[in-house]
């Protein structure tokens, strides 16, 4: 329920943002629009500047950005873990999709102005999401605040603007689908009578009774972290020097900053796997193979591990897909 009544709340911003665009240029053509603002300026209507406030917050909403996350955290721990692992990726990729088309190519010419906007909400993002994912013990929503700090990170691409902005965060949202279905699909292998999976007691004593799947887990972590030599390292590192080259030193440190506080509590997922023992009548004796986990696993893991370690392929598809998308 919160997460439709919130949706559509943000779909009316959306319309709203739409609705005054065409009513200015009288066109829905993207590229169309791009040129009115090019010729016109956001000066020759205030109407224009309200418009990019209303798109900020419909999608800062679809991907779960700061201050319109709230419905991720209740959704994600809610739902079926199978939901949960589909709109942690889905949802965000499509909704960077739409971020990239509305602010780098209709409202392209007045970067400085919508920076304005983006840059706080990244911060706040980032911040905040790694902050408050410390104190979880709920490992779907500790995955929730962490899935709100990653959407601040791809939006440092979105800021950053230009191909290799974009590419770089094109790179990111896939290197995230990655590591966040691999991570899902390690919780459902633990689901047993009377257990979840969901609470990181769960995973004490996961490396001596299934060492494969904790150090499938570990990969997970390693690569959410940005730990060398895995693809989350390589993401951040991508979308880290697109921002310096953009000019956004500042923020980059931030996001470093605090892609050390993540550390925390990505690695006590790992502490407790391998450093800690089950409690009597908690060890994982069988693992729920449901149909087709093996295989999202696999797929995973292979291209967490991939792209870290031969990371050149995948930036320059990266960028081929990024000129195509600026047209």
């Amino acid at each position: 329920i919160k997460y439709l009544l919130l949706g559509a709340f943000s779909s009316a911003f959306l319309l709203y943002g739409i609705s005054i665009v065409y009513g200015l240029t009288g066109t829905t053509n993207i590229r169309g629009i791009a040129e009115y603002i090019v010729a016109e300026g956001l000066s020759s209507s205030p109407a224009l500047t309200v418009s990019i406030v209303f798109f900020s917050v419909a999608f800062c909403f679809k991907i779960a950005a700061v201050p319109f996350h709230m419905w991720a955290p209740d959704v994600y721990e809610g739902a079926p873990t199978s939901v949960t692992a589909f709109m942690s990726v889905g949802p965000k990729a499509a909704g960077f999709a739409a971020i990239g088309r509305v602010f780098l190519i209709m409202f392209g010419s007045v970067q400085v102005d919508w920076s304005l906007v983006l840059v706080p909400v990244a911060v706040l993002t980032i911040g905040f999401g790694n902050i408050v994912a410390l104190s979880q013990t709920n490992i779907k929503r500790m995955l929730a605040y962490s899935s709100i700090a990653h959407a601040g990170y791809a939006l440092i691409g979105v800021i950053a603007g230009g191909p290799e902005g974009v590419a770089s965060m094109m790179n990111y949202m896939l290197i995230y689908s990655f590591m966040n279905i691999g991570a899902f699909a390690i919780i459902i292998l633990l689901r047993r009578e009377g257990y979840t999976g969901n609470d990181i007691n769960d995973y004490k004593g996961l490396a001596k009774s299934h060492p494969l799947c904790a150090a499938l887990m570990l990969i997970f972590m390693f690569s959410l972290t940005g730990i060398p030599p895995t693809a989350g390292f390589i993401g951040k590192v991508y979308l880290f020097m697109a921002a310096v080259d953009a000019g956004y030193t500042w923020l980059v440190i931030v996001a470093v900053v605090f892609s050390a506080v993540s550390a925390f509590f990505y690695l006590r997922i790992v502490m407790f796997m391998y450093m800690s023992e089950a409690s009597e009548g908690e060890a994982v004796d069988e693992l729920n193979t449901a149909p087709g986990i093996n295989v999202a696993l696999a797929i995973s893991a292979i291209g967490v591990l991939a792209i870290g370690v031969l990371p050149a392929k995948i930036i320059d598809l990266a960028r081929l897909a990024a000129a195509g998308f600026l047209g």
